[in-house]
């Protein structure tokens, strides 16, 4: 009888396992919309202050976010909403494109181009950041470099086309 229920349950088992979901890489990615802002020429105190807080300010309160999240760096805004697990990721970002409409006349006139949302990604999107650095060079050649070469050179690697 003993070994007739063992056999019984690992029937059951190998059915279970079989039909089991796995994915070999499997899609933790939150729900979460990315707002960007580039700001030429503002330092990241002042990127913070007159872009990514405005921006963070209008969409507090939206249903179903759990964090609001933003990076400021020079002359770039980064403002990540993350959302409750299993929403709408379409019906989210229709809420945060409209709240966008009213962080736009928030930020002062002529501070930086309008906020624009990112593509929808997954965990990976940002996958790479490099420096360019050099013995001999100052910062306006650095960035002269990074402009006028190495932006290029990116972008004709395959899926390169969205490096700034």
């Amino acid at each position: 009888m003993v070994l007739f229920i063992a056999g019984i349950i690992a029937i059951l088992g190998i059915y279970s396992a079989e039909k089991l979901p796995i994915d070999a890489f499997p899609d933790v990615t939150p729900a979460m919309v990315e707002i960007f802002t580039v700001a030429p020429g503002l330092a990241t105190e002042e990127v913070e202050q007159f872009i990514s807080y405005p921006i963070e300010v209008s969409l507090n309160g939206l249903p179903g976010v759990k964090e609001i999240r933003s990076l400021s760096k020079f002359g770039l805004s980064y403002v990540t909403v993350y959302f409750n697990d299993k929403s709408d990721i379409y019906f989210d970002r229709q809420l945060v494109f409209q709240r966008l409409a009213e962080a736009k006349t928030n930020i002062p006139e002529g501070f930086a181009e309008p906020p624009v949302m990112g593509p929808i990604t997954t965990g990976l999107g940002q996958v790479y950041s490099y420096i360019v650095e050099g013995k001999g060079y100052n910062l306006i050649q650095l960035r002269t470099i990074q402009d006028w070469v190495v932006k290029y050179i990116l972008r004709s690697v395959p899926g390169g086309h969205r490096c700034n």
